[in-house]
């Protein structure tokens, strides 16, 4: 039996960069998320805190979930976090350009 491979490390800033809903859905992403964060709790968990925070990914959602499933991959749990966060983000924005749009006859002030 051949060992599974180790996906590529993709940073949170990368993801965040991604602006297509659909990419975020990518297995590939998830896991290369996951190793990015596998590797900020060995390295600098400060960084991977302040990151979290700076997203607004839940505290106690990710102490529950942690704790919930203690055999499974945290950066798994953690990357799913992150990316049902940024969908909402995203979704929020474009909520807001299509308000925005309606308005594009009216005065700006």
């Amino acid at each position: 039996m051949q060992p599974l491979p180790i996906p590529n490390p993709i940073s949170l800033d990368e993801v965040m960069k991604i602006t297509d809903l659909s990419v975020l859905e990518d297995h590939s992403i998830l896991e290369g998320l996951a190793a990015f964060i596998n590797q900020m709790i060995l390295q600098n968990f400060e960084r991977l805190v302040q990151l979290l925070y700076r997203i607004d990914v839940s505290e106690y959602k990710i102490k529950h979930l942690l704790q919930e499933h203690p055999k499974e991959n945290a950066g798994i749990i953690i990357a799913t976090l992150i990316v049902d966060r940024l969908k909402k983000r995203q979704e929020t924005l474009k909520s807001f350009n299509q308000f925005d749009d309606a308005d594009c006859n009216e005065e700006r002030w």
